[in-house]
């Protein structure tokens, strides 16, 4: 079966992909989508060489409205910043993010949390990977933007994958 189906998560989501791509729920899109669903995994299945290890898938629900709520919360901020607080008392910063997180796939979520966050980007993994190099766009207490980091995401991130 896993070589029909190598990452069946994968299948389903081009099948999705496919579909909204295409903008129509009709049987040959559903039938093209579930080809290309099946043949892209089995064709790129030599470059996986293990599937993503989630330990509580159900968490990663949980973990999405988070995100959704802090990226919502972070426009408004972001907004207030751009419209009403002048350039010179902005102090934008680099952030260093020790990390305790271990495997690529929870690093890289977290990555892509921090750059989905406005006023966040993440820039640079350190060449160990137990670091994470952040700009923020304004945070006058860099150790605070850290700390929220590691608080807010990277515990949750932990309590998923590790």
């Amino acid at each position: 079966m896993s070589r029909i189906l190598p990452h069946p998560f994968l299948t389903l989501l081009l099948i999705v992909v496919w579909c909204l791509l295409i903008n129509s729920l009709s049987l040959g899109t559903v039938v093209f989508g579930t080809i290309a669903g099946l043949l892209i995994p089995i064709a790129t299945a030599a470059y996986w060489p293990h599937a993503p290890r989630i330990v509580r898938p159900f968490r990663l629900v949980f973990y999405f409205f988070v995100v959704v709520w802090e990226i919502l919360k972070a426009n408004m901020t972001v907004a207030m910043i751009v419209l009403f607080k002048p350039n010179r008392e902005m102090k934008s910063s680099w952030v260093t993010v020790p990390l305790d997180l271990k495997t690529p796939e929870a690093i890289t979520v977290l990555a892509g949390t921090i750059t989905l966050t406005p006023g966040t980007v993440s820039a640079d993994l350190s060449d160990d990977g137990y670091s994470l190099l952040v700009h923020a766009l304004d945070a006058p207490h860099p150790d605070e933007v850290r700390d929220e980091i590691k608080t807010r995401f990277e515990r949750r991130l932990k309590d998923i994958f590790e």
